[in-house]
């Protein structure tokens, strides 16, 4: 068997343990379900071909989280993923090393951040514009890394009032370029968010040190 994508048709709280999906290829009883970093298992009950998915939620040690409407699923049996080229696991992190976590947004918002110490993946959901906002991180999160990735193609804007770096309205909004997905990824210290760079899908940004 292999791997299959599909989106959730509709948002999933916490609580939840039906999914609304948009293709059911892939989905089988026993079968797993990747949303953002929680891992589901499909309920024995589950009826083939159904687009209503009983699941039940946190596999695997991952916690269970809310996930947006259009949120991106992966979906294959135990052994398509230990034999996936990015094999899917439990969040477990050494001590010594941040923990990673990773979520997504479908709609104009606020950026959620990172906890202090760890560091945050945020996928954009779709090809419909995101503008998305960004506070500044708390000083006790210096170091802790926020990249945004876009999962479709679209000119989703960020948001940011303090600039890059601090220096206010001349890096203030970041521009993901409409034709190809692409990414930013951002450290936070002293109270303001930097730039590492951008990734595939150049996004753009006027400000200094950026390329």
């Amino acid at each position: 068997m292999a791997l299959n994508t599909t989106t959730l048709t509709g948002a999933v709280t916490i609580d939840q343990n039906i999914i609304a999906v948009a293709a059911a290829t892939g989905f089988a009883a026993g079968s797993f379900a990747v949303v953002d970093h929680e891992v589901m298992e499909v309920q024995e009950g589950y009826v083939a071909g159904s687009l209503n998915v009983p699941v039940l939620r946190g596999r695997d040690g991952t916690a269970t989280t809310t996930h947006a409407s259009a949120a991106r699923i992966t979906v294959g049996v135990a052994a398509d993923f230990l034999s996936a080229t990015e094999a899917q696991q439990a969040t477990n992190y050494p001590i010594s090393t941040p923990g990673r976590r990773r979520t997504s947004i479908s709609a104009t918002g606020a950026l959620p951040l990172p906890l202090a110490g760890n560091d945050l993946d945020v996928f954009l959901n779709g090809t419909t514009i995101i503008a998305a906002t960004l506070a500044n991180p708390t000083n006790d999160m210096d170091g802790s890394r926020l990249t945004v990735i876009g999962n479709g193609k679209a000119a989703h804007t960020i948001t940011y009032t303090a600039g890059l770096g601090g220096v206010g309205a001349t890096a203030d909004v970041i521009t993901f370029s409409a034709t190809q997905a692409g990414a930013v990824q951002l450290v936070a210290a002293g109270g303001f968010w930097n730039s590492l760079g951008t990734v595939v899908g150049a996004a753009s940004v006027g400000g200094p040190g950026i390329a």
